[in-house]
């Protein structure tokens, strides 16, 4: 079965937004993009019916892409059902999924839509929520930095394998980063250790044998003396993509990647593993 680019779509410009960056992805990886859009069950009308004709936006959104990207072969899909399900139901052939952090039909002021969450807590493969930008900013380019959360002393793998691979695809820097409160506990600004500290030194040694796997991957380290969630957040202002990891067993999305997740002004990937 040939591996896809998932991206779950509905009418909204976020949704748009999430469209073409699966799209960017899906031609660095040489895979087909697959632009689902999920009618829920029992609307007013029928599936034709809620709230427009569902093969009518996968097609204006898979037209927008291949006009941008000519050489992309795009598979539309418009089935009927919970969201969250049917489109986790994708992984098991996906690379990745790729979804808005909200779609059409999340509240007012609702950073997380309750879809980007169940799909990014439950997906067997890495889930990228992207973030809606300024309705006068360009589309995201080739990233030239992407940011790995790494917990030093267990580092999740899947996380890191995805990070490193990104990184290459992308001819990007990889910018791993421990974050961890100092004595003073919990700080609201970031500060970093030295690179030479003891928690430095591990995380380099963390590292190294993924270096040794992507040579080609140019690395820095940082360790910051504050929450992860607030060095994360800050951190995605200044890089392309960000990668947390997501624990076999957790339950939900967890409390670091929740948090991040509403505070974000960069894609966020959620790796499982």
């Amino acid at each position: 079965m040939q591996r896809v680019v998932v991206v779950g779509v509905d009418r909204s410009l976020r949704a748009r937004d999430a469209a073409g960056w699966a799209a960017g992805e899906a031609v660095r990886r040489s895979l087909p993009l697959r632009v689902v859009h999920v009618t829920p069950p029992g609307g007013p009308e029928g599936a034709d019916g809620w709230p427009h004709h569902p093969e009518q936006a996968v097609a204006l959104v898979a037209a927008e892409l291949t006009a941008r990207h000519p050489g992309l072969a795009v598979e539309c899909r418009w089935p009927t059902g919970v969201a969250a399900h049917v489109i986790g139901a994708h992984a098991a052939a996906s690379d990745l999924i790729v979804l808005g952090l909200r779609g059409e039909g999340g509240r007012a002021g609702l950073a997380l839509g309750s879809t980007a969450s169940a799909v990014a807590a439950t997906a067997r493969c890495p889930v990228v929520l992207v973030p809606s930008r300024p309705g006068d900013a360009e589309p995201p380019r080739r990233q030239s930095r992407i940011t790995a959360a790494v917990d030093a002393r267990d580092p999740a793998e899947g996380a890191l394998g995805f990070a490193f691979d990104s990184a290459r695809l992308h001819g990007a820097w990889l910018h791993t980063l421990h974050a961890e409160a100092g004595p003073g506990g919990k700080r609201e600004r970031v500060a970093y250790a030295d690179r030479s500290s003891r928690k430095g030194r591990l995380l380099a040694h963390t590292v190294r044998p993924w270096q040794e796997k992507y040579p080609d991957v140019r690395v820095w380290e940082d360790v910051a003396l504050c929450g992860p969630v607030t060095a994360l957040a800050d951190a995605s202002r200044g890089t392309g993509l960000l990668v947390l990891g997501r624990r076999a067993g957790a339950r939900g999305l967890g409390p670091v990647a929740d948090a991040v997740a509403r505070r974000t002004r960069c894609p966020l990937a959620v790796v499982p593993g």
